[in-house]
């Protein structure tokens, strides 16, 4: 009897195990929580020298952080061209590209609309009968087959890199 009840709490306590987070690919939970809202703060340092400067409305401190900066430093650039404003001049001939049938200043929202009325047209009674994530199954007519496209590009010639074998 003490056996029993034993095997039947651990197969409660496995299952507990069972599962995983999928919550990122639900549609249904609402606005998440913003990752980006939290940064680290610099460390505080002595000045060169003591005597600090007025303090300016709308200025910046030397602790801020600056996103930006750090990573055009971290990748080797100047730590100016990062509050230089514009467009580089290394870069006009590609945003010239990027932007010859002009620019949309609402592409987030539109986009966003545009997805939201694509997953709620999936989302009908034939996701009732679906089994998985809906995630994948909103997007399975859009998903890439890769071994396909690997075979492909090999019959037309084109150099392409070894890939795992298909499952």
């Amino acid at each position: 009897m003490r056996r029993g009840f034993l095997i039947i709490g651990a197969a409660l306590a496995l299952s507990a195990c069972a599962g995983g987070d999928r919550s990122l690919h639900n549609f249904d939970v609402g606005a998440g929580p913003d990752e980006f809202a939290v940064l680290p703060q610099r460390e505080l340092t002595l000045p060169e020298t003591l005597t600090l400067p007025p303090p300016t409305p709308g200025g910046t401190n030397r602790t801020d952080p600056t996103p930006r900066a750090d990573a055009v430093v971290a990748l080797g650039g100047r730590p100016s061209a990062a509050n230089a404003g514009g467009i580089p001049a290394g870069d006009s001939a590609l945003v010239a590209a990027a932007s010859r049938n002009g620019v949309d200043p609402n592409i987030r929202t539109d986009l966003a609309r545009a997805d939201a009325q694509f997953r709620s047209r999936r989302s009908g009674i034939g996701r009732l009968f679906s089994r998985g994530d809906p995630y994948f199954a909103a997007y399975a007519s859009q998903a890439l087959n890769a071994y396909a496209e690997l075979e492909r590009f090999r019959q037309a010639g084109v150099a392409v890199p070894s890939a795992p074998p298909a499952e």
